[in-house]
């Protein structure tokens, strides 16, 4: 698989971890995706990330002072002007969470809501521009917005982080849009329509995929460490897909697809 250098305009670039239990986690992780989970940094107030082959693939925090972890994985979508994306992220419905920080010579972050009330952060790189590897054991393989606002959710993307997209299905038994590579061919995340599929309980959420060689496999490891399944191995037309929970409760998912 090529390592890439820099994401894609709007892209993910970035995922991390907020947790209850970093031990925990740096332990479940590390043993499921055979991760290395690398010292926590007092510069970063204990952030840590986790790499595999010596190559970044995901970050890690636990509380933030009173600020208690909701045990949530958050993606970031790559931004090259940031300041524009705070100014549009406003006009266009959405919320700023926190306000610009930067993170030494890394890069600019900021945390917004959607208008749907979905979390997510916008990354502009400096030195670091997040993970560098895709659909690799492992690795990071797809992202995926759920929400009960659809067309509010494909213009706010569209206008805040300069998205195309492609409608895959526009029924109302599956409404599903896909964001285009804008620097070449393929597909990099999806927004799907979850005015019917999502539980009341549940709020408008973006899910990270990790790629997996053997699904049955890492499910039971997953169980056998103290994860749970929310839904089962799935065959479809993307890949062999599951749904899983990390002992502290944050969701995420797995990924096969054949070559």
């Amino acid at each position: 698989m090529p390592i890439r250098t820099k994401a894609p305009l709007g892209s993910p670039c970035w995922t991390d971890l907020w947790t209850s239990d970093v031990e925990g986690s740096r332990k479940f992780y590390s043993e499921l995706f055979s991760w290395e989970a690398l010292a926590p940094s007092p510069e970063f107030g204990g952030y840590f990330m986790f790499t595999r082959d010596g190559v970044p693939v995901a970050g890690g925090m636990g509380d933030m002072g009173e600020m208690k972890a909701d045990n949530t994985w958050k993606i970031y979508l790559d931004t090259p002007d940031i300041a524009r994306t705070v100014t549009e992220t406003e006009k266009a419905g959405g919320q700023v969470l926190t306000p610009v920080v930067p993170v030494a010579d890394l890069g600019d972050q900021f945390v917004l809501a959607d208008p749907n009330g979905a979390q997510l952060g916008a990354w502009q790189a400096g030195t670091f521009p997040g993970f560098t590897v895709l659909g690799e054991h492992g690795s990071p393989s797809w992202f995926e917005l759920h929400t009960r606002g659809f067309e509010r959710a494909i213009d706010f993307y569209h206008s805040v982080f300069l998205w195309k997209l492609n409608a895959v299905s526009d029924s109302d038994e599956f409404r599903y849009s896909v964001m285009l590579n804008p620097s070449g061919e393929g597909e990099l995340a999806g927004i799907m329509d979850g005015s019917r599929s999502l539980p009341a309980d549940v709020i408008d959420h973006w899910s990270v995929y990790w790629h997996v060689d053997d699904p049955e496999t890492t499910v039971a490891a997953a169980k056998s460490l103290g994860g749970s399944v929310t839904q089962d191995i799935t065959d479809t037309p993307y890949g062999r897909l599951a749904s899983l929970k990390d002992p502290s409760g944050a969701s995420f998912k797995i990924r096969s697809v054949q070559s």
